[in-house]
Formats: structure tokens, sequence, C-alpha cells
């Protein structure tokens, strides 16, 4: 009997949010699932790891063919330790994140915990994946995506991925979604990011809020443009962040 494949699953909306809970089910046909998931919502945590408070490890629930633990740290954190703790001799065959309440596609991949969990696990040689919905709602509604996402989790089993390669997947708020494409990060920024209020006591304080500007809105090969057009981006991604050009550039330099 062939081996199922090991799939480590974390999100950084917390393991009982309905993301995680159905990307388990998503997920089960296609091998045995461990699951390392905060405790609470870690929301915007990126790749933060936590050094200055012990970390828990809580086996919550088990099953054949599943496992569901938390953790009080961070996404990266969960990722650490699962792959410290629950597999020190050999790391698990993939790793998915999510599915997020919310959308990373575009600059947001540098602020997700759903997206820091990836990172972490493409930077330890783990074909990695990070599932989006573009929907913060709890009660968001998952299931116009449930073939895409399968579709998409069959070819990363089936094909694997290059070291250092992980790919960022976004699902459009729409009641039937289009289809699949391939994309680039799209080039934006998050602008009036704070919304300062009086406190009634005195002073300042300030709430984060702002909104997100798409910086080349006439582009039609980023992932913000095929979300807006209805269809599921996924933008391969990767860890080495060396700029080449200017590599070349600074050689020219005075240094």
């Amino acid at each position: 009997m062939e081996k199922r494949p090991q799939i480590l699953l974390s999100n950084d909306d917390g393991y009982m949010a309905p993301g995680i809970l159905f990307l388990i089910d998503l997920l089960r046909p296609l091998g045995d699932l461990i699951v390392v998931a905060p405790k609470t919502g870690q929301s915007g945590m990126s790749t933060a790891i936590t050094v200055q408070t012990p970390l828990d490890l809580v086996l919550i629930s088990e099953e054949p063919g599943l496992k569901i633990y938390r953790s009080n740290g961070t996404p990266v954190d969960c990722v650490k330790l699962a792959l410290n703790i629950l597999f020190p001799e050999k790391h698990p065959d993939f790793l998915f994140s999510g599915v997020n309440h919310g959308t990373n596609c575009s600059v947001a991949i540098h602020y997700s915990g759903t997206m820091g969990a990836v990172l972490e696990g493409c930077m330890n040689n783990i074909p990695s994946v990070g599932f989006s919905l573009n929907d913060h709602r709890v009660e968001a509604d998952f299931e116009p995506a449930r073939p895409f996402l399968f579709k998409i989790a069959e070819q990363v089993l089936k094909n694997g991925l290059p070291d250092g390669t992980c790919l960022n997947v976004n699902v459009p708020l729409v009641p039937e979604v289009k289809g699949i494409r391939i994309c680039r990060q799209g080039i934006g920024k998050w602008v009036e990011e704070f919304e300062m209020r009086i406190h009634p006591r005195g002073g300042n304080y300030y709430w984060l809020m702002g909104s997100f500007r798409n910086d080349e809105p006439e582009s039609t090969d980023t992932d913000m443009h095929a979300l807006e057009q209805g269809y599921i981006s996924v933008v391969p991604s990767q860890i080495e962040m060396t700029s080449y050009p200017m590599l070349q550039t600074m050689k020219s330099w005075d240094l």
C-alpha cells in the first residue's frame, strides 16, 4: 500500500477558524494531516517569532489521518514547533496555510501571518502554499473556491515546488469563481493607515485602519487584476531577495 504524504497545516486566524476547518476538509483525501495553529488570532504577525515567552504545544484531537495541535505562539512559531518537536528526523512532505479570512495579495505577503507560516516552510525546503479568501467575515463562504483549491493542491503534490519557492494563492469574493490565473505580485501600498482619536483621560491614541492602493491599476498580469476579474490568483514567490540588477550596479561604486 502506497504511503500517504504527510501534510502540515497552519494559519494565523487560530486553530478553530472556519478557514482552517475548511482546509482540513479539503485536504483530507490527499494525505495525513498534522495541524499546528495558533490558539488565538495572529493576523499581521508576518514571520515574527516569540523569544521572551515560553511556548506550549497542546494536542487537541487525534483520529486516523488527522492530528490537531494548538500553540500560544505565532504562525511561524507553530511551524518551527512542528518541525522540531513533531518531525525531528524527517520534515513533512508539504505545508499548507490558511484559508485566511482576508486577501494576501500584493505587498500583504510581507505582513501576513498566513504567508509567514508558508515562508517558514519554504525556508526549510518544504513545498508550501498559502490560501487566502478576500472576505474577513467569520461566516465567509469558501465553497465556491473548493474545486480550484483542490486542483492547485493536487498539482503541488504531484509536481512539487523548487527549493526556496512557494505559492501565494488568493481567492476573489464572488458567487462563482471564473478560474485560475498564474500572476505576478502587484505593486501597491497601504495608505492613511492610522486614525487618531482623543482619549477621554487626555492625550491621543491611534487605530490601525487605512486602505489599500493599487499603484498599477492598468496592468492585467497582476494578482490584484485577477481578483478584480473574478479569478483565483497564484503567485510563485521566493525566499531569495537579492536584487541582481542592483548587485551589478553597485560593483561600480567606490566602496
